[in-house]
């Protein structure tokens, strides 16, 4: 009779005693996990006639895939806009220590910057798999210059650009380098706009709204040629009108091309968006919700002075601000704080809450196939978490990468 070892040497581990989250439910099943996949054990036991090398007992844990955030702009005393000659090892000193808080892959985000600083940083950023040296990268997402000067928001006004004559080459000629960008936040309403998010998108960047001034029919005019995120909703952009509900409309808009979805980002932390607002954008459209931590270097470091790209930022408890004004920057939160204040504040399911940082920025990027759900052939990314969503280990590629001092299974 063949066993297990007909297919592959590797060992097959059996993650028991746990809940797991799979077809948007929490269910009480095992996680069979082999060579950094998901396995499915129907297959193992009727055509391979296989079992389990390693039993895990993960006493009553959540199982949920992986966090994913696509905002993050540092952390622990690193800013990603900063041109230093050792871009690698500050974003390695992030995706180390963000497992803890439960993510596995994340888009380094720089803000707006000079040229200069997306020509020396832009190629030291690599795409890469995670694993115990830190989450994996699944790209740049480069958060203007090509925003409203209107809505900067925390970026630098002297440094924000425009499309001209050149278009597209404009915005070679700014960032020089595309081959590591996965997404780019630029403001709709800018002339030229609409030829730039064809050829992103062509190119199979995601084209975020954002830091924007523009008016509904503008944004819908950018989701037909091809944008399908919206920047931290609410943050910077016009407020929500009766008459011209501006980007929000993108929400409930019947404008949108068929089979399209448009996600939009949203800072749970409690400072940005009051928890009512929250509310009322998940109960418009729950499915495009993608929970980001838009952290910027302070977060893990005590309050105090920190910096986003060329702003000096203070830091006061959760609140971050561009010293001497009260223009929010960025946040300190966690991303597994924001999935908890997001359950809190919304009454949604726990479901609900780890989907949103896990399946749909997986949907956004379109990488559903390998990342953000617990299917069986996906890598085998995921968390452990206590009945209260705090994170006691976080697994990739099926190996354990993080877990506290006093969990072990």
């Amino acid at each position: 009779m063949p066993s297990n070892k007909s297919v592959s040497d590797a060992p097959i581990f059996q993650f028991t005693n746990c809940r797991i989250l799979r077809s948007h439910q929490l269910q009480r099943e095992d996680l069979w996990v082999r060579e950094g996949k998901i396995l499915n054990p129907e297959k193992l036991f009727f055509d391979e006639k296989g079992s389990a090398d390693i039993q895990l007992d993960c006493k009553d844990s959540v199982i949920a895939p992986g966090f994913i955030d696509v905002q993050i702009n540092g952390g622990f005393g690193v800013d990603f806009s900063l041109a230093v000659d050792d871009v690698q090892s500050g974003i390695s000193l992030v995706s180390q220590k963000i497992l803890s808080h439960g993510v596995t892959s994340f888009c380094p985000t720089l803000v707006t910057s000079p040229p200069s600083v997306y020509h020396k940083v832009l190629p030291q950023i690599s795409i890469r798999n995670g694993g115990p040296h830190g989450a994996g990268i699944l790209g740049a997402h480069l958060e203007g210059p090509f925003i409203s000067k209107e809505k900067k928001g925390a970026h630098p006004e002297h440094y924000l650009s425009t499309f001209e004559s050149g278009a597209f080459q404009d915005l070679l000629a700014t960032y020089r380098h595309l081959d590591c960008v996965r997404i780019v936040t630029l403001a709709p309403e800018m002339k030229r706009s609409s030829e730039v998010i064809q050829e992103l998108t062509r190119r199979g960047i995601c084209v975020s709204l954002g830091h924007s001034v523009a008016n509904l029919s503008q944004a819908e005019e950018a989701v037909r040629h091809g944008a399908t995120f919206i920047t931290h909703l609410f943050n910077a952009m016009l407020p929500f009108h009766h008459r011209d509900p501006g980007i929000v409309g993108l929400l409930t808009s019947d404008q949108i091309p068929a089979r399209r979805r448009v996600f939009y980002g949203m800072i749970s932390d409690g400072i940005h968006t009051n928890p009512a607002a929250l509310r009322i954008a998940h109960r418009a459209h729950p499915k495009g919700l993608v929970l980001v931590t838009d952290a910027i270097a302070g977060m893990g470091l005590a309050p105090g002075k920190h910096t986003l790209g060329q702003q000096v930022i203070e830091v006061d408890g959760l609140n971050t601000y561009i010293a001497g004004t009260k223009t929010l920057s960025g946040s300190v939160a966690t991303m597994d704080s924001c999935v908890r204040h997001f359950l809190e504040a919304t009454g949604c399911t726990v479901e609900t809450a780890l989907e949103a940082a896990s399946l749909h920025p997986a949907q956004l990027l379109g990488i559903e196939h390998r990342k953000g759900t617990l299917n069986y052939d996906n890598d085998a990314d995921f968390l452990l978490l206590d009945d209260s969503l705090q994170v006691r280990a976080t697994y990739i590629a099926g190996e354990r990468v993080w877990s506290q001092d006093t969990f072990t299974i």
